[in-house]
């Protein structure tokens, strides 16, 4: 599978390609705004699914998802959103997005997502936070986080990792324990060991 994924925030970008290439063993290509987004597509063309961040500079509200179905004919294309509403879900859909993802989804409701609409369906989220399984569901970020956790990684390891401060990392891990309920780097360490994510 060969994705496109376009995204300004440097950290989100990496940890869901990070995510995409480890789950989907997926080939993904990255852009940090539309216009190399689209020069990308124009470039290499051939891509099976196209993800776009709904707020990042070029895409002025939906009229960039239009551009870039205009320049991919036939390939499925979905916005990214870390706000999503129900206005922004209908009016995309009516517009011919193959889906709307929230960037606080779990990774397995991103990976079904993108099996579901590479296979040519539409992916229509259940609730506007799209959270969809019991317990905690980690965003891609959270998710190489922890993964680096389970690693033994240290702070300074994360923050050179993911490109981040090692202050924007503690501010991280301290959301992270919280959602998870560990109390410190050995419970959340734990935490990832015991299922699976190290």
């Amino acid at each position: 599978m060969r994705i496109l994924l376009a995204d300004d925030h440097a950290f989100v970008r990496d940890a869901i390609a990070h995510v995409l290439r480890q789950h989907l063993l997926a080939q993904v290509e990255t852009a940090r705004d539309l216009a190399s987004a689209l020069d990308r597509v124009e470039g290499a063309g051939g891509f099976d699914v196209i993800l776009l961040d709904l707020r990042m500079q070029g895409m002025d509200d939906l009229a960039g998802l239009s551009a870039m179905r205009a320049r991919a004919p036939g390939v499925p294309v979905a916005l990214l959103s870390g706000h999503l509403t129900r206005g922004v879900v209908d009016a995309a859909l009516q517009l011919g997005a193959a889906g709307c993802l929230s960037k606080a989804m779990s990774v397995q409701s991103l990976v079904a997502a993108l099996r579901l609409m590479v296979s040519g369906a539409v992916f229509v989220p259940l609730s506007e936070a799209n959270s969809f399984s019991a317990g905690p569901t980690l965003t891609p970020g959270e998710d190489l986080m922890v993964r680096g956790l389970g690693k033994g990684l240290s702070n300074k390891d994360l923050a050179r990792e993911l490109g981040l401060r090692d202050v924007t990392i503690k501010r991280h891990l301290k959301t992270l324990f919280r959602k998870i309920g560990a109390r410190n780097r050995t419970e959340a360490a734990l935490w990832a060991a015991n299922r699976g994510l190290t």
